[in-house]
């Protein structure tokens, strides 16, 4: 049985920052905390946790001591995060995807113009990335998840649409194509492509990959909204895929008749966790 992980699967360059940068601060000090978990994958936190890294909510950073250092993982966070962390003497480790930043810094702008649009973002509502960027607006940007709920915004008052960066890139064109089609003049529609190519071009890639291999293994960390939205477009061309979030995930009835199996994942995937599934699978053979 042939076994092949995907070249293209893996940490996206924001995920890949930040945990570098965690290991590096890690080297020097422990214990580093971290806002929420730093990647979708239990395994890879895991790791990090094993080397100091605590994860931590919102609401202890009013309970660390001065001086105490608090990572702030690619997904970004809004501006009363960095006001609180000055507030309380606590040294902030900016691990922000810089696509990210960039995007914050749009959003930022457009909410200073005078008049102000109506700021929309198409985006997962409660995520941590959108819950940023909804933080630039000071909490008044409109979150919309699909057309439905655009059909619901104001048309006769200006819009400027932004996207959470790992969005599909098909949803967020329907959503510019409607909006066009429907704002009344003589307000305004425009909107700033704000996705990541490094992961909508992940979409298209795997698809292939998936069509290559009888079955398909998907890694990827239960929590991961990418990791599903990647999971169910390998499901489209093979209805072989099968997602697992570690090794002892892996069942030996999906490779009955397999010749060929191919493993793939998340942005949020590490390549380690990836070669151990690869290692399990050829055990079973």
């Amino acid at each position: 049985m042939h076994i092949e992980i995907d070249n293209s699967s893996g940490f996206c360059f924001g995920v890949t920052t930040a945990i570098s940068k965690a290991e590096a601060e890690l080297a020097v000090a422990r214990p580093l905390y971290c806002l929420g978990d730093i990647v979708h994958n239990e395994s890879e936190c895991e790791r990090l946790r094993s080397m100091g890294l605590e994860a931590i909510g919102h609401d202890r950073l009013d309970r660390l001591p001065p001086g105490s250092k608090v990572l702030l993982r690619a997904h970004g966070e809004p501006p009363a995060t960095y006001a609180k962390a000055a507030d309380r003497g606590i040294t902030v480790i900016d691990a922000t995807c810089p696509v990210v930043l960039q995007l914050q810094k749009r959003i930022k702008q457009v909410y200073s113009e005078s008049p102000r649009p109506q700021i929309v973002i198409y985006g997962k509502r409660g995520h941590a990335e959108v819950l940023g960027l909804v933080g630039q607006t000071e909490g008044e940007a409109i979150v919309i998840e699909d057309v439905e709920e655009a059909a619901r915004l104001d048309f006769t008052r200006s819009i400027a649409l932004f996207s959470q960066t790992t969005k599909p890139l098909d949803g967020f064109r329907h959503i510019v194509d409607y909006l066009t089609s429907h704002i009344i003049p003589p307000a305004d529609f425009r909107y700033y492509d704000t996705i990541c190519r490094q992961v909508a071009n992940r979409l298209p890639n795997i698809q292939q990959f998936a069509a290559r291999h009888d079955v398909v293994v998907f890694v990827s960390g239960l929590k991961s909204s990418n990791g599903r939205v990647l999971f169910e477009a390998c499901r489209e061309v093979n209805p072989h895929s099968y997602m697992a979030d570690n090794p002892d995930a892996i069942r030996s009835e999906w490779f009955d008749h397999a010749q060929s199996v191919g493993i793939c994942g998340a942005t949020s995937t590490p390549k380690w966790l990836m070669e151990r599934c690869k290692e399990k699978i050829a055990r079973l053979q």
